[in-house]
């Protein structure tokens, strides 16, 4: 039986993305961070999905993870591992405050960093297991940064050098690297995002932001409008593994083609004013 290890199952891509392997026969490892939140799942995935409970900032329950994973795999590899969990924190820049920077980076980059040198042997580095694969998540955030949204951009854009670092430096191993660029996902992350907005109103009450804020959560209402089915994301880690993607990055989004014109054509200068018309906009529209 092939498997395959994703981290953040309990909704949105890892949600999907586990169902997806488990419904082809693979055996799925999770990663949570509740008990409660393991125990549902495993009632709710079956017995092939064996979730493991650690959080990417701790490092002893990585570790313990690892050995539990190597103790139910025995001699066989870890055919895949998918780095999914990550959260999203924002705010201005100008007042941000430091450590929920830090913590953004901790989880979203240092997280990614952890779970991956932890599983490599797993994957078959520097060993003679057969070799796995490794698919990141970062974000179409993570080529393009909007306004307010750069401390998860910065986290992302992380992402994408450490997938680019992994992938050459784990080549000769046979271990290939895939990182994946989603843009609005389907998620419970929106109804998170919708209740940071109300916080942020006051949080940064009284500052040069104040009136961007007080209309925060229409902007997210409009992404979360346009969100694409989290499947859209587990059918192309599906593909990935089995060898029918071959590129090293993918571009998961609605209106994709202006996401690549953004990164790819749009200039810096273009950008800066094509944001500041949207968020000019959304103030003098209330």
């Amino acid at each position: 039986m092939k498997n395959i290890l994703i981290t953040g199952v309990s909704s949105g891509i890892g949600y999907a993305t586990a169902k997806q392997f488990l419904d082809n026969g693979f055996l799925v490892f999770g990663s949570v961070r509740k008990e409660k939140d393991a125990l549902a799942l495993k009632e709710k995935l079956g017995d092939n999905f064996h979730p493991l409970l650690f959080d990417v900032v701790d490092e002893v329950a990585i570790k313990k993870a690892v050995t539990e994973v190597e103790n139910i795999l025995g001699d066989a590899s870890l055919d895949c591992l998918v780095n999914n969990a990550g959260v999203s924190v924002n705010g201005p820049l100008a007042y941000i405050p430091i450590d929920e920077f830090s913590n953004q980076l901790d989880i979203n980059v240092l997280g990614v960093l952890r779970v991956t040198q932890a599983f490599l042997p797993l994957l078959g580095f520097d060993n003679n297991r057969p070799k796995g694969r490794i698919i990141n998540i970062s974000s179409g955030s993570g080529r393009v940064v909007r306004p307010f949204m750069a401390p998860y951009s910065a986290s992302k854009y992380a992402v994408e050098a450490l997938s680019d670092g992994f992938r050459r430096e784990l080549s000769d191993f046979g271990i290939e690297v895939s990182v994946i660029e989603p843009g609005p996902i389907k998620s419970q992350i929106w109804n998170k995002a919708k209740a940071d907005a109300e916080n942020q109103v006051n949080k940064y009450k009284n500052t040069p932001y104040e009136k961007i804020y007080d209309h925060m959560d229409d902007m997210v209402e409009s992404m979360e409008g346009i969100a694409l089915d989290a499947s859209e994301v587990s059918n192309l880690i599906y593909g990935i593994y089995h060898g029918k993607k071959k590129k090293t990055r993918y571009l998961v989004a609605p209106k994709k083609w202006l996401f690549w014109l953004a990164i790819n054509v749009f200039s810096d200068k273009f950008l800066d004013k094509m944001f500041q018309k949207q968020f000019k906009k959304l103030v003098e529209e209330k």
